[in-house]
C-alpha cells in the first residue's frame, strides 16, 4: 500500500475537517497518483469531499467503526483487518489522521507534499523523519503558489 498526504513543517495536515491549504499543482498530482486506484479513507474525510461522495474514477474503501454507516459507491469496513482484506496491493491511503496512523505500518511508500510553513491545525501526520523505518528519497525542486512554498518528497520504508 501507498499513502499520499500534504503536511506543513510540523507535520500538521488539517484543521476543522479541512486541508491546511489548497495547491493547484498538488491537487493535480493527487489526482494523477490516485486515479484508477483504490483509495482508503475515513468517514470524516469522505464527508469533506465534494458532495460527501467518493472521488470519481477511484474505488473507495471507507474505514468507519459506525456499523450503521453506509456510503453510496463505496465499500465500508469497520476494522483494519477488513480494510486489508478488501484493499488491493496498490491501494492508496488518503486520510484522515487516524486512518494514516492505523495504516502506516502496512504502507511501503509515502508521497508527501511538504509545505514550507506552519499552520493552525488540529490533526497531524506521523513525522516520517523521526521514524527509523522510513527514509526520505526523491525530492522535487521547491515549488510555489500564492506565496506558499512546497516540495514533493517520496518516502520509502527501509
Amino acid at each position: 500500500m501507498k499513502l499520499i498526504a500534504a503536511a506543513d513543517r510540523n507535520w500538521a495536515i488539517g484543521k476543522d475537517g479541512d486541508q491546511l491549504v489548497y495547491l493547484k499543482e498538488d491537487l493535480k498530482r493527487f489526482r494523477a497518483l490516485t486515479l484508477g486506484k483504490c483509495v482508503i479513507l475515513g468517514r470524516k474525510t469522505l464527508e469533506a469531499l465534494p458532495g460527501g461522495k467518493p472521488l470519481p474514477g477511484r474505488e473507495s474503501i471507507v474505514l468507519s467503526r459506525d456499523l450503521d454507516f453506509s456510503a453510496e459507491g463505496a465499500t465500508v469496513c469497520p476494522s483494519i483487518d477488513e480494510v486489508l482484506a478488501a484493499a488491493p496491493e496498490d491501494a492508496v491511503v488518503i486520510g484522515g489522521a487516524s486512518v494514516y496512523k492505523e495504516l502506516l505500518p502496512y504502507c511501503d511508500t509515502a508521497y508527501i507534499t511538504q509545505i514550507d510553513g506552519e499552520y493552525p491545525a488540529d490533526c497531524w501526520f506521523p513525522n516520517l523523519d523521526e521514524l527509523p523505518e522510513w527514509q526520505g528519497g526523491e525530492q522535487s525542486e521547491p515549488l510555489e503558489q500564492d506565496g506558499i512554498s512546497y516540495r514533493y518528497i517520496t518516502y520509502t520504508k527501509k
